[in-house]
């Protein structure tokens, strides 16, 4: 499940960044991207423009959509989603975008800002997720708990006790019992509040030694998965082992370092994209729902080995190869500049509000359809229905966000 949510203001980056994917022979060089804390304007110094790079946005508004789909066991559409036609699914990229987004929102203002004023940012962040994360909690008991008073309401929706009773809510406030479906905020608030400590670490030894240590670690734990969190409705432990995730969210802020050095893309390798678009074939291949569809098993090999608690191997690389091919693709800003992109990128800059109506949406879509049938009038209704108070919701939001603009403008 989840969410890279979003972790603060936008993102800025060239549309026509040197040395990108499809990029012309002579397009010029262009600033790098702009702070991500401030409210987005197109302003570069010594000026020359820049312009906002949707392309960040847009793929994490499309992770939310089909994380919305993928919880709704019952939806037809589920079956055309990411985690068909690859190890990965929309959770990996939500945390790499999460940590590259980091990066732009307050990585680079440490070097701006006191280290007190930007740690304080952090916190309040943090303390937004978790404001979020008890409102989700709430409304699933409270739901589920009143449902089934008048209809019946399968057990694997929320944990037994949970459902039978309220005595344990204390530890899902304090993080200690995440409920399925409501475990990647805690993740997410766990790796922003070590972001501090390590930007310190970033900036004193930069990304390659970081990105050593957080691999050893991530190697670690998917060598022994005992080592997480403890979850008082799991004996396994957190869903996202936050020991193995961390690596994805360390890799996506110091590629938000990286393409500050090349215009706001990643820079191209014509040998890595073919390998990267043959590894992304093979997951296809491996990952298709073969049988599902009623089709003859295509698979050249079983592949176990793609734990989502530790983030296997398999998966990361999954993950890692579609967003270097989307970062390193003028392609990609274009299309992220056309209508379709401009509506994913509206759900994007608000991931945090996205999710959290998404979430509650995924568990009455599931309460309907396990009741009430699955058929394609139930289908056409949530799916339209809940499209439309997403859309809904981030138009107002977006609004909002225009008009404070103009008043600090003004």
């Amino acid at each position: 499940m989840t969410s890279c949510v979003q972790a603060g203001g936008p993102h800025m980056a060239a549309t026509t960044p040197p040395g990108g994917r499809d990029a012309p022979r002579d397009a010029s060089r262009i600033a790098g991207p702009a702070a991500a804390s401030g409210d987005g304007a197109a302003t570069a110094g010594q000026g020359v423009p820049r312009v906002r790079d949707h392309r960040v946005d847009a793929l994490r508004g499309v992770a939310l959509l089909m994380m919305c789909i993928d919880h709704i066991p019952q939806d037809v559409l589920n079956r055309f989603t990411m985690r068909n036609v690859g190890f990965a699914d929309a959770a990996e990229v939500f945390v790499l975008l999460a940590g590259y987004a980091s990066w732009l929102a307050y990585g680079r203002a440490f070097s701006r800002q006191p280290w007190q004023a930007v740690v304080e940012r952090i916190v309040r962040r943090c303390g937004r997720l978790y404001v979020f994360q008890t409102l989700m909690a709430v409304v699933t008991i409270v739901t589920i708990r009143v449902w089934r008073h008048y209809w019946p309401v399968p057990v694997d929706f929320l944990e037994p006790e949970l459902a039978h009773g309220l005595d344990s809510l204390w530890r899902v406030m304090l993080l200690q019992a995440l409920p399925g479906n409501l475990n990647i905020l805690p993740l997410y608030i766990v790796l922003l509040l070590a972001f501090a400590p390590l930007c310190w670490v970033l900036r004193r030894v930069g990304p390659w030694p970081v990105l050593v240590a957080s691999g050893a670690l991530w190697a670690v734990v998917n060598f022994d998965p005992s080592l997480n969190f403890p979850n008082w409705l799991d004996p396994d432990g957190w869903y996202f082992d936050p020991l193995a995730w961390q690596f994805l969210f360390v890799i996506g802020a110091c590629a938000s370092i990286l393409a500050a050095r090349h215009g706001g893309s990643l820079p191209l390798s014509r040998p890595l994209v073919v390998a990267c678009e043959a590894y992304l074939v093979f997951s296809a291949v491996e990952s298709f729902p073969w049988t599902g569809w009623g089709l003859p098993d295509m698979r050249p090999m079983a592949t176990p080995w793609t734990d989502k608690m530790v983030l296997s191997p398999l998966r990361l690389l999954d993950v890692l190869c579609l967003f270097y091919l989307v970062q390193s693709s003028t392609l990609a800003t274009r299309l992220s500049l056309g209508r379709a992109g401009q509506l994913m990128a509206m759900f994007g800059r608000h991931s945090l509000e996205v999710f959290t109506l998404g979430t509650i949406i995924d568990l009455y879509g599931r309460l309907v359809f396990t009741n009430f049938g699955v058929g394609w009038g139930m289908q056409v209704t949530i799916n339209v229905v809940g499209f439309i108070m997403l859309w809904g919701m981030t138009r107002e939001l977006d609004r909002r966000r225009t008009l404070a603009r103009a008043a600090r403008k003004a």
